[in-house]
């Protein structure tokens, strides 16, 4: 059975004629009667009847006609669905950190589309295990992870393991992120004791391969704080920050236009020495697309402007 004896087989059923089923698939009447023959001998079904009066559906004949009617509207909607948009469809599909300077850098790209361009963006937050996992199980091409340098190694055992290229994006250490009329903002320098008493709102996913997770929770939260809130979406945690002052945050540097749009402020905390790092990740055997490339100087852009800038 192939597609086009579906077709023929329809088409049949619509005429209730083969030799006007015939005229209107421009096929010989004789080439019609044998390709409908082969199709019921693979079935093993007959599908019409045969009268002086014409050919009829059979009941098994109209079963088949019902699904292969089915199967054609199907392909059509396929082939309607890939001839018109997925030539001129464009697809971003990236799988990130919860990290500001790329939500910024995501932002501006977004915007450097025309109205007349049809593109569909993808932009999933997460850990960097499910990173890894989205780019090589999902439909995810262009990834970036984040992990403690003192994890270097297992990272890139792994990303070798998975067949998959990286480049370095960013270096820097975290930052305390608070409101403006938090108390800690007014200090001078603020040390892991002037926390205590504050609340930490942390996001609680972090995942080393190889290593017990206990481990690595314990290498991201130090206890320097008795109370934690823990976040499994990122829309919510500026609203914290401005509203409670009690509240701080450990961050990569915030660009300045959202600093100032929640009334937030950073600071750094000479006893924090960890360093932490930004990966660009792919798929060896993947060539970055130009969408790619485009993002990725709006990331470098982002990267320079927010990141480089507090180092400096």
């Amino acid at each position: 059975m192939n597609f086009t004896h579906l077709k023929y087989a329809v088409e049949i059923a619509n005429c209730k004629s083969i030799n006007k089923a015939a005229e209107k698939l421009y096929v010989g009447q004789p080439n019609l009667s044998r390709a409908l023959k082969e199709l019921e001998a693979d079935l093993g079904i007959t599908i019409f009847e045969r009268s002086p009066r014409g050919i009829s559906l059979t009941p098994d004949g109209e079963f088949f006609i019902q699904y292969a009617k089915k199967i054609l509207k199907q392909i059509d909607d396929i082939e309607s669905l890939f001839k018109t948009e997925s030539h001129s469809k464009k697809r971003f599909a990236i799988s990130v950190p919860r990290a500001s300077y790329i939500t910024d850098a995501f932002s501006k790209f977004t915007k450097s589309f025309d109205k007349s361009d049809t593109v569909e963006f993808f932009y999933k937050e997460t850990n960097s295990m499910r990173t890894i996992k989205n780019l090589t199980e999902n439909d995810y091409k262009l990834g970036i992870i984040r992990y403690g340098e003192n994890f270097d190694r297992y990272y890139k055992i792994m990303m070798k393991e998975k067949n998959l290229s990286y480049e370095m994006l960013a270096e820097f250490r975290y930052v305390l992120l608070m409101s403006k009329d938090s108390p800690l903002a007014k200090h001078e320098k603020i040390t892991y004791a002037d926390l205590a008493d504050y609340i930490e709102i942390a996001h609680a996913d972090p995942y080393v391969p190889s290593l017990p997770f206990a481990e690595v929770k314990k290498e991201e939260f130090p206890d320097n704080s008795t109370r934690r809130i823990f976040l499994f979406e990122r829309a919510s945690q500026f609203e914290i920050l401005s509203q409670n002052h009690e509240s701080f945050m450990w961050v990569s540097p915030i660009p300045k236009t959202l600093l100032d749009r929640y009334g937030l402020v950073e600071k750094t905390c000479e006893e924090n020495q960890k360093k932490y790092k930004d990966v660009l990740i792919h798929n060896k055997d993947y060539t970055l697309s130009e969408l790619d490339k485009k993002f990725i100087d709006y990331l470098v852009a982002a990267k320079k402007e927010t990141i480089d800038k507090h180092r400096g």
